[in-house]
């Protein structure tokens, strides 16, 4: 679900390269120069009268960066890891919108800096490097949850999206690759941390960059983005449209879980008539041969006994569904088992296509499911996509368990 969006992914990532140009600020301030502070992030505001330049980091508030005559401002392709390619420009060349990296002295507040350089990447080749990058990602990527780690060959397998269903795909990941792991409380790639092989675990969602072999089972990696995310379906209590945040309770854990909206979340509503027909084709799904979800007499949906508690909405309807009776769809109780891919119906791109919504569409008592991050806060989440309208397929779903998310396909998305 979280390639919905396509958009919490490498999001800003030109950050490593500011980054890794750290050391070279220095010499360039002066070789006695004591340490100085930086700040990162996007122009918002440019004043000449007043010589400053106002950068928005990704997290906490704007900082005015005082500029003088002995400012040094470079332009520098986004990307870069050094400054062998950069280029000298003036305070007229900076642009808002830009991405800025400003070295100086912080002031006792926080909230100014006395600029000693300003590197920037512009907006326009910020967005053409986005671009380039997502296409690499979508010739040369693939993405699922891990399923098996081998530490011994340094292999990873993880179960990807076909029309065919689910399918394994050995990631081998000897050599010099370049891993990355999502901050717990955050779904920006430039929050995102360098990483290692031993951070990797079962369940968690994967993205690899590399070479694939020809019928595309095994992929070399250069690069790894990976993450811990957590699936929920609730019914919405209440509503703050105002601290942009839903309170719900998790029917898997029944516990109250507090879902905080951002600019990325995305938000979308699945149509009655279709929810209605996902509902009944999962019924051959996650609840298996077993009739999982059935009431007793085998009457699928009668009374309220099998179903996810606490979800609002009508009953199913009786009679025999499509599909029912057929084995349950491998990795059935694990995000991305792709139960709902039968007659090469990708669940996934059906979302993809669907209209978004907002805050201000969703009314206390309606039921959703979401992904999120799984952060340090179990009480509280950052929303990365919400669907709503999936009243019947709760209603279809066994009673509590992690069997409600059996036919989803959560992933973590293309780069942007």
């Amino acid at each position: 679900m979280v390639l919905l969006h396509a958009q919490l992914l490498m999001k800003k990532c030109v950050c490593a390269a500011m980054l890794a140009a750290v050391p070279l600020l220095v010499t360039l301030a002066s070789a006695q120069a004591p340490k100085l502070d930086r700040v990162i992030g996007e122009v918002t505001a440019i004043d000449g009268n007043t010589n400053r330049i106002t950068v928005k980091p990704d997290a906490g508030a704007a900082v005015a960066a005082t500029v003088d005559e002995k400012t040094r401002y470079l332009r520098v392709p986004p990307g870069e890891k050094d400054l062998k390619s950069a280029a000298a420009i003036t305070f007229d060349d900076v642009a808002l919108g830009d991405r800025a990296f400003v070295r100086g002295h912080l002031s006792a507040d926080q909230k100014s800096i006395a600029a000693v350089a300003v590197i920037i990447m512009t907006k326009a080749e910020l967005a053409k490097k986005q671009e380039r990058d997502r296409e690499e990602w979508k010739r040369r990527g693939m993405a699922g949850p891990i399923t098996t780690l081998n530490p011994e060959t340094k292999e990873v397998t993880i179960s990807t999206r076909t029309h065919e269903g689910p399918k394994p795909v050995v990631v081998e990941v000897a050599g010099n690759v370049d891993f990355r792991r999502y901050a717990p409380d955050s779904m920006r790639f430039s929050d995102a941390k360098p990483s290692s092989f031993a951070e990797l675990k079962a369940g968690d969602q994967l993205r690899v960059l590399g070479d694939k072999n020809a019928d595309g089972t095994r992929i070399k990696a250069e690069a790894i983005v990976s993450g811990s995310f957590r699936n929920i379906a609730g019914v919405i209590k209440t509503i703050d449209a105002s601290a942009h945040q839903i309170t719900l309770t998790d029917l898997v854990l029944h516990k109250p879980v507090t879902v905080v909206f951002t600019a990325e979340t995305a938000l979308r509503r699945l149509p009655p008539a279709m929810a209605e027909m996902l509902a009944r084709r999962n019924a051959g799904g996650a609840g298996g041969q077993n009739g999982a979800g059935a009431a007793p007499g085998g009457r699928p949906g009668a009374g309220r006994e099998g179903t996810a508690e606490g979800v609002p909405g009508p009953q199913r309807p009786e009679g025999p569904k499509p599909g029912a009776g057929s084995a349950p769809t491998e990795n059935a109780q694990f995000p991305g088992g792709g139960g709902m891919r039968r007659g090469n119906m990708d669940f996934q791109d059906m979302l993809e296509r669907m209209p978004p919504s907002k805050l201000e569409d969703l009314k206390v008592g309606d039921a959703i499911m979401l992904a999120s991050t799984n952060g340090t806060d179990g009480m509280r989440v950052t929303a990365i996509n919400i669907l709503a309208g999936v009243e019947p397929l709760l209603t279809a779903a066994p009673q509590g368990g992690q069997q409600i998310f059996g036919s989803w396909n959560f992933d973590i998305g293309l780069p942007e």
